[in-house]
């Protein structure tokens, strides 16, 4: 099925809470934006988030921690698209050695888990013949499984 991938650093304006913890609604903010871009290029409609079945915070994130989030649409119902997500941290901050140091992790940290279900109204669903821009094409775009 269809996947999408972002990446993002999250910064000083992100951390929420002490020690620089970053709130846990910002990777539902990222698996959102992930959402509207499988629905963008499933149905050619940003649709809209109906809600989440299951999440899962399973590890802390802090400002500077760069965060991979990636989605696929697991299930297409007539409107329904139901969808798995998870967020990985692929580079910490290392302030212990300097303020600038970081490390890019040799296996990412699963950060969050979720699935829900967004909807398309059959009225904006729109049958496009190239799901890609034509420049780009999966290969060009490896992801690992979400399993």
């Amino acid at each position: 099925m269809e996947t999408a991938t972002i990446r993002i650093r999250m910064g000083a304006h992100d951390a929420h809470y002490g020690g620089n913890l970053v709130d846990g609604a910002r990777m539902l903010q990222l698996f959102g934006d992930v959402a509207t871009e499988l629905l963008i290029r499933h149905d050619g409609d940003e649709g809209l988030f109906a809600g989440y079945e299951s999440v899962e915070f399973l590890a802390p994130v802090f400002a500077g921690d760069f965060i991979e989030a990636v989605g696929e649409i697991v299930h297409v119902g007539n409107s329904s698209r139901k969808m798995r997500f998870e967020a990985r941290k692929v580079i910490a901050p290392r302030t212990d050695l300097s303020d600038s140091a970081a490390d890019f992790l040799a296996e990412p940290v699963v950060v969050c888990r979720a699935s829900g279900t967004c909807v398309v109204p059959k009225a904006k669903q729109r049958k496009m013949e190239a799901r890609l821009a034509p420049t780009a094409s999966p290969e060009d775009f490896p992801l690992r499984s979400l399993n």
